[in-house]
């Protein structure tokens, strides 16, 4: 590098060339060179971006209210800080995602960016830290160990209600599909055996349900991670801040970001416990391994088209073979299928690594940060593709569900409080060793008159309790 192209910094491992035209510092050159890891910087998770900005606006305003800043730095940080609020600045985060020293060069690289450019506002250079330092002045009353698992929170926080929307979104399209199969008669399965009667639309309306109660959990989770150690410092003893920064910064926080944060009761605990992160995960968990089992079901349920289920059909998406011609694959649920393998393996590595704490600081925290927004993220695409692109355009096979359940045994469970346990079992035999199908044997034996059989046999009898006549003696 030439001089006209850099500039020199300094820091306690020495002097170093930093390029000119960079926002970053010494600090997150140092980082960059470091952790060569996945080759995705933090910049990728916008939601961090703009949460260590609202934190590092909320700190200054703290400080100048406190009579620690003066107005023309704690302006000039603000300024910098709503810049990349507003999405400015955000390839300037180059640390990678994965990094060691607990996060530290994500706050670094925040403190440098949100310097140069307050700098600049001031009218100064970059790199002219006398004026306006990144640790002294942007980061004053902080510490790593409390900006960035605040930031986590703060940022996993709009993940999560993103993802709330767009399973919200899923459920809508399978509401839709319920409705409209309200009147689809088909056999239910257990063990991948013929079970009972159901409608296609009560199948549907069960996965409506479960994504409903999903999310329901995943507001729950919020709620926990709404608890920041903001105001804790180093460890939670609140060393190098003012007496009433945590509370004031925390009302700041909350006007700036619009996050219902509260102020932890014991700091020292909260700077080192990751729980809320693990009970937040494990609801991803949760939403994954369900959306997994209904993307199962849809690929069971679709199989085929002449040798499988053939039950209903999804929106054909694109060619599914090199070499078979005209084979079409439920590509949609296979995707939203990775993706839960994924959620569940993230999974894994959030109890890990909040398991690895030790004494007063989890170092692991950009791990479980990296994880965390992957399965949210992730999560929240596979909902909407799979509502766009497979839910909203499935049809049924009306024809093959109707058959499947005349000629099935499993209809002789409908019959059984009609003509008794001992001839149901009977009928099921015959129909069984036979191929005939139950309705016809249950004639033949004059154990119910036609009349009474089609009557029985209706689906809104067959898919709902009923009020069924004692059998005589």
């Amino acid at each position: 590098m030439n001089a006209a192209t850099t500039r020199i910094e300094h820091d306690l491992l020495g002097d170093r060339e930093v390029p000119d035209a960079a926002y970053y510092g010494v600090h997150t050159l140092r980082a960059l060179e470091n952790f060569d890891i996945t080759g995705m910087p933090i910049a990728v998770y916008p939601d961090l971006i703009r949460a260590l900005a609202q934190i590092k606006q909320a700190a200054a305003q703290a400080n100048h209210q406190l009579g620690l800043l003066d107005a023309s730095r704690a302006d000039a940080i603000a300024a910098a800080c709503k810049e990349l609020i507003s999405g400015r600045w955000h390839e300037q985060f180059v640390v990678d995602v994965i990094q060691g020293g607990a996060g530290t060069s994500t706050n670094m690289n925040a403190n440098e960016v949100i310097a140069n450019r307050a700098l600049e506002i001031l009218g100064y250079a970059r790199g002219e830290y006398q004026h306006l330092h990144p640790n002294q002045h942007v980061n004053m009353s902080q510490s790593t160990n409390d900006v960035y698992p605040t930031a986590l929170k703060l940022a996993t926080y709009a993940g999560i209600f993103r993802l709330v929307d767009a399973m919200a979104y899923l459920r809508g399209a399978m509401e839709r599909k319920a409705a409209e199969f309200a009147d689809v008669l088909k056999m239910g399965r257990t063990q991948l055996q013929d079970a009972v009667p159901m409608t296609l639309g009560q199948e549907f309306s069960t996965y409506a349900v479960m994504l409903g109660e999903d999310e329901a959990r995943l507001k729950e989770a919020a709620l926990l991670i709404c608890e920041i150690n903001l105001g804790a410092t180093a460890i939670g003893t609140g060393i190098n801040a003012h007496p009433d920064y945590a509370a004031l910064v925390c009302r700041r926080l909350v006007e700036i970001s619009g996050v219902p944060v509260v102020t932890a009761p014991n700091l020292i605990e909260a700077t080192q416990d990751c729980g809320s992160f693990v009970q937040l995960s494990g609801v991803l968990k949760r939403v994954a391994v369900k959306l997994s089992k209904v993307c199962n079901d849809l690929r069971l349920l679709s199989s085929g088209p002449r040798a499988g289920f053939g039950e209903i059909n999804l929106p054909p998406r694109q060619a599914g073979s090199s070499i078979m011609p005209g084979k079409v694959n439920p590509v949609i649920p296979e995707v939203v299928n990775q993706i839960a393998f994924e959620v569940i393996g993230n999974d894994t590595t959030v109890t890990f690594a909040a398991e690895a704490g030790q004494l007063q600081l989890n170092a692991f925290e950009p791990i479980i940060a990296h994880s965390l927004f992957k399965s949210a993220q992730h999560l929240a695409k596979g909902c909407k593709a799979l509502a766009d692109y497979c839910i909203d355009g499935i049809t049924a096979n009306r024809d093959t569900l109707r058959a499947s359940v005349e000629r099935s045994i499993g209809i002789v469970t409908a019959l059984n409080p009609y003509i008794g346990y001992v001839n149901a079992t009977e009928v099921a035999a015959e129909a069984h060793l036979s191929g005939r199908g139950v309705a016809e044997i249950v004639l033949e034996r004059q154990l119910m008159s036609v009349e009474r059989l089609a009557e029985v046999l209706r689906p809104e009898v067959l898919t709902k309790p009923q009020i069924i006549p004692a059998l005589a003696a």
